[in-house]
């Protein structure tokens, strides 16, 4: 069988780490690759002749006049605010993390924040119960989805996000007649692009909140179309926010001795040595993220490799994000093509798990390879944004990424990564291309850089926060005309 890796490093080895590399437990470092697939500027504003919804790029046309601009100076505004954040439910997936860190952004700055979750697991829960003494330990206040006390809260709150298109059922659910007291200051934040959340029982409010916010354009146009078309309704004032870094995350990103650190540490858990190449996609087995076709793009580029007898290091994929206890039928299609294809030296599997900086500071390639397909009654279309990809390019990694979904909006196709195709027909690209990085170091260098480069340009914390108060103040004076 394929390598597999459980823990990458031991609690002996960890003791040794310097403090900080410690620290690398941050939910803006977790969202990227969990348990499930959820998912991720100017003042320019572009109208679709279809629709007479408007979608607004917030924030990157603000220009900062220093890297010391921090999240509280843009949210400041917040303070003594009361906001209301209602989730679809309290995991390790993207949506939740997400709002989780929008809460402790709008706590930084003195926002009064309540959660609720609207569905929860009928018996206790590790994962819910870490997760709310996480929040309650920042101040954050966690009450009941449904009774009196969310009732009064959504009605007396100044601003009510609802995260991901699921969360809308609460609605109905719990505030029945009262809904329309509430809509003029709903922001609704979505992070899905598959067709199954296109349903009116979800959605059918969303032509009457304050505002939506996306994570990407792509995702927003796809929005505006298809409840166009599939729901016969408009969207609100539509916002796209693109993601930022975390201060810990970059500051791993920027220390070389933490970064030598912990290259060395998992290159000797994964058994490979310091001049291997290493093209890495980290995350969840599915799929919808392309496990399957990387590994038969890296199979193909290891047979040019050797029909073109090219003398360069060994190379190894590394899918971090596997699940050894609930493993499942694709994740057994991935190791069975590995052992068919006899590349087991070749290929690591790695569990699941909330540290990314490890691998990232460990690997000299990202593959971003979610996919465009049909299944059933739904459609898949690439990264609604891809956090991990921003976050490769924090650490001066190349990126070789699907021409589909945010990833577009994140790579510059030939500078700082490469793009390809989603589906078959990419499979054989993206081998090409992963021969040009292992045989072009200089480029692959300079790619790394240059996405570094955009990363403090436009993905920093400062400018995801600075954009969502853009956002933050149009809802606010939207709920206040509406009163």
């Amino acid at each position: 069988m394929a390598k597999q890796t459980s823990a990458w490093i031991t609690m002996q080895q960890m003791k040794r780490w310097p403090l900080m590399i410690l620290a690398l437990f941050s939910l803006s470092t977790a969202i990227v690759f969990l348990v499930r697939s959820t998912s991720t500027s100017c003042n320019t504003v572009s109208t679709t002749a279809a629709t007479t919804t408007t979608t607004t790029t917030a924030g990157t046309g603000t220009r900062f006049n220093s890297e010391e601009k921090t999240a509280s100076n843009a949210l400041n505004f917040m303070k003594s605010k009361l906001v209301l954040l209602v989730s679809h439910e309290l995991s390790l997936s993207g949506g939740p993390l997400l709002l989780m860190e929008l809460a402790f952004l709008l706590r930084g700055v003195g926002a009064e924040v309540v959660w609720i979750t609207n569905q929860k697991p009928p018996e206790s829960d590790e994962v819910v119960y870490s997760l709310e003494r996480k929040m309650l330990d920042r101040g954050v206040q966690v009450f009941s989805a449904k009774g009196q006390q969310a009732i009064d809260t959504a009605l007396k709150a100044d601003l009510v996000v609802l995260n991901t298109a699921v969360a809308g059922k609460w609605l109905d659910a719990v505030l029945k007649e009262k809904v329309s007291r509430v809509l003029p200051k709903v922001l609704w934040w979505i992070h899905e692009m598959r067709g199954h959340y296109f349903k009116l029982e979800y959605v059918k409010h969303l032509p009457l909140v304050a505002g939506a916010m996306i994570d990407s354009h792509t995702t927003a146009q796809y929005w505006k179309n298809r409840t166009r078309e599939r729901l016969g309704i408009k969207m609100p004032e539509t916002y796209v926010v693109h993601l930022g870094n975390s201060k810990d995350l970059m500051e791993v990103a920027e220390d070389s001795v933490a970064k030598r650190v912990l290259r060395e540490h998992v290159r000797e858990s994964l058994g490979v040595r310091d001049d291997d190449l290493l093209f890495a996609i980290i995350n969840s087995v599915s799929r919808g993220k392309g496990q399957d076709l990387f590994l038969r793009s890296f199979y193909t580029s290891l047979q040019l490799i050797q029909e073109k007898k090219l003398q360069l290091p060994s190379m190894h994929a590394v899918i971090v994000g596997s699940d050894m206890n609930a493993q499942t039928k694709f994740e057994t299609e991935l190791r069975n093509f590995v052992v068919e294809k006899k590349i087991q030296g070749h290929v690591h599997f790695v569990n699941k798990t909330l540290t990314v900086a490890p691998y990232l500071a460990s690997i000299d390639v990202l593959v971003q390879n979610s996919q465009v397909f049909f299944f059933f009654f739904f459609t898949a279309r690439g990264e609604c944004f891809g956090r991990i990809t921003i976050e490769a390019m924090a650490f001066q990694l190349p990126v070789l990424g699907t021409a589909a979904g945010g990833t577009m909006e994140i790579v510059v196709n030939g500078t700082t990564g490469i793009l390809h195709p989603a589906g078959k027909e990419g499979v054989t690209p993206l081998a090409n291309n992963m021969v040009k990085l292992a045989t072009h170091v200089e480029r692959r260098l300079t790619m790394g850089k240059k996405g570094y480069e955009r990363v403090k340009e436009r993905f920093l914390e400062h400018h995801m926060s600075e954009r969502i108060a853009f956002v933050l103040k149009q809802v606010l004076q939207h709920a206040k005309t509406h009163s």
